[in-house]
């Protein structure tokens, strides 16, 4: 009994590693194309819906286009995008296919450094982990 006890909190922790390791990769996926002044695959994180809900300093906005038009008004060049660093990630898993994570953004510019904290929601679908909520100040 103990055996099994022993495998199944194995199996967990593998699985809770493969989820985490994976939300990590989207993160650092759009940290790179942000840095290479990249919006659209930047965008490739978020879940190309509708029904995305992304909730900034302007209030909420629903849908991946309105997410991706806002961000392509607020940063329209790469000298406005500087460069992104995440710092202080904290993923905790919600269940087999979602996920939340904790963290902190700096924009570092060349007149100025921009930073504050976000919170997102991952859902897993069968082309892999996307944010389906976005919450960033």
């Amino acid at each position: 009994m103990k055996k099994i006890v022993i495998l199944i909190y194995i199996l967990i922790f593998g699985v809770s590693f493969a989820q985490e390791k994976d939300i990590l990769k989207v993160l650092h996926e759009q940290q790179t194309a942000w840095n290479n002044g990249d919006i659209e695959n930047f965008m490739k994180g978020y879940w190309k819906d509708d029904s995305l809900l992304f909730i900034g300093s302007k209030g909420p906005t629903y849908g991946w286009q309105k997410t991706l038009d806002n961000y392509k008004k607020t940063y329209p060049n790469k000298e406005m995008m500087g460069i992104l660093e995440f710092s202080d990630i904290q993923v905790k898993k919600l269940g087999k296919k979602h996920a939340y994570v904790f963290g902190k953004w700096k924009l570092i510019r060349a007149n100025d450094t921009p930073n504050g904290i976000y919170t997102l929601v991952f859902q897993k679908f069968n082309d892999g982990w996307k944010i389906i909520s976005d919450h960033t100040n």
